[in-house]
């Protein structure tokens, strides 16, 4: 961010966003975005719009138009996987998620994907995970560390 002002807003609107006050952090960022347009501003304002409205397809579409500016970012990816939450699509959040941990290390990602318990895909997955074949590959497939 070069605008001095912007930066100003936009370090206002993470206070306003981590104390949880989303309306105030949502117009921090519409004015930091209104003084310049910076990537990950639109995503904070899109988790913000899709936190405080409900426009999930509207911040969707803003959260992925920050990741093609800014693809190495995996904050942007912890707000679009916070919007698929919020839209209780908890498979594509994984998806998202897992993304934004392929740029980085990231605590919050991390820490979001421990919260809603991750599992593997089936070592078979035309079966079912709780196919006797898939349950038991799974275990061997373990404890050789080969997955």
């Amino acid at each position: 961010m070069t605008n001095p002002e912007a930066k100003r807003l936009f370090d206002k609107g993470m206070d306003a966003l981590s104390q949880g006050s989303i309306l105030n952090a949502l117009s921090c960022f519409e004015n930091a975005l209104s003084a310049e347009d910076d990537p990950l501003v639109s995503s904070f304002y899109a988790f913000c719009i899709a936190k405080e409205r409900g426009e999930f397809q509207k911040a969707i579409s803003i959260c992925n138009a920050s990741i093609s500016r800014d693809p190495g970012n995996s904050l942007h990816y912890l707000n679009l996987g916070k919007i698929h939450l919020l839209k209780r699509d908890n498979k594509e959040a994984i998806s998202v998620f897992r993304q934004g941990m392929s740029f980085e290390e990231n605590r919050q990602i991390a820490d979001e994907l421990n919260r809603l318990g991750t599992r593997k895909p089936p070592v078979i997955p035309f079966l079912k995970r709780s196919n006797i074949v898939n349950k038991y590959l799974g275990l061997l497939l373990s404890r050789l560390k080969l997955r």
